[in-house]
């Protein structure tokens, strides 16, 4: 049995047959492996930005799910396969939302309509939100990609540097010092 950190893996013989289920289309084993993973892709997502995570999470297996038939190898490739098609819909997201601004008005009524919730809860968790943003800016695009597939999807090196297409002895230097510069400005700020 292979393990991923943190993550208890099937056998092998395992997750071939609950692949071979999906890839006939049973209900029960796409629900399977959407559980295991559905769950992981979405926090990535959520953490990168999307727009709508939930949706474009059901996007990525709604494609993963096509392409069944296409895809052979072990249950930690199918969780790189799985993270790079969320990559690039997320990457697709970003440069459509850059080329075409939103607007949106609202009417007075709806302004009226919205009720009012925990104010100083809302303000600690945006303060929270803020600041975390603020130091995940600090990093470059490189190690924020990094550290939102170590940590937020809890991938394995070997399984980032694929889904980046980069070597692992680069992974890793870019988590160590993503993890290095935001430990010296949590340093700076707190000293």
């Amino acid at each position: 049995m292979v393990a991923t950190e943190g993550r208890p893996a099937r056998e092998p013989e395992t997750f071939r047959a609950l692949l071979e289920a999906a890839t006939c289309r049973r209900a029960d084993a796409l629900r399977a492996l959407y559980d295991a993973f559905g769950g992981r892709v979405c926090a990535y997502l959520r953490w990168r930005g999307a727009a709508d995570p939930d949706d474009l999470t059901n996007e990525v297996f709604s494609r993963a799910f096509r392409h069944l038939d296409r895809f052979t190898g072990s249950e930690a490739d199918f969780t790189a396969w799985v993270f790079t098609i969320a990559r690039r819909l997320l990457v697709d997201e970003h440069r459509r939302a850059s080329r075409r601004p939103v607007t949106v008005e609202l009417a007075p009524q709806v302004g009226d309509a919205i009720a009012g919730g925990d104010t100083e809860a809302e303000a600690l968790t945006r303060v929270q939100e803020d600041r975390l943003d603020e130091l995940l800016a600090s990093l470059t695009p490189d190690q924020r990609e990094v550290i939102a597939l170590r940590i937020i999807a809890d991938l394995p090196i070997d399984r980032v540097a694929s889904v980046l297409g980069k070597d692992p002895g680069a992974v890793k230097a870019l988590q160590h010092r993503g993890i290095a510069a935001l430990r010296r400005r949590l340093e700076k700020t707190t000293a």
